[in-house]
């Protein structure tokens, strides 16, 4: 008897259609649930171009340690507490007199806060905040 022997030819591709098909299935969800998300509109400030100090500004600094220094006319005085802060700036600041405060970047919001809020109740209402200009 003669026995045939019978070479099996395998194929080394991979089979890529059904990869196509779940690819264009993705794609269609992908483009009608697109539209339904909508980002929320943000309007933020811009800094590009600010009005001109007409009046020297009283500065308020609050450092990394929490300590307080008001700063008038380039003379700093360094405050121990936020009561006896708010104090001497209603007694130097006039209706125009703008306050400024410069909070070191590891200061807690609430502290920054705390200060533009008992300043606004202390009746001084040109209060901003002094931030660094980005390069680029």
């Amino acid at each position: 008897m003669k026995r045939r022997t019978r070479r099996n030819n395998l194929q080394n591709q991979m089979n890529v259609v059904p990869y196509i098909d779940v690819m264009l299935v993705l794609l269609v969800i992908f483009m009608v649930t697109a539209p339904m998300f909508t980002p929320g509109v943000i309007n933020l400030p811009s800094v590009g171009k600010a009005a001109q100090v007409t009046v020297k500004p009283i500065e308020i600094n609050i450092d990394a340690n929490n300590s307080y220094t008001l700063t008038q006319d380039g003379k700093a005085t360094p405050i121990a507490s936020l009561d006896e802060l708010i104090s001497k700036a209603v007694q130097v600041a006039t209706e125009d007199t703008p306050v400024v405060i410069a909070a070191d970047k590891e200061v807690q919001y609430d502290k920054v806060i705390s200060v533009v809020d008992k300043l606004y109740s202390s009746g001084i209402k040109k209060v901003a905040l002094v931030v660094k200009q980005k390069n680029g």
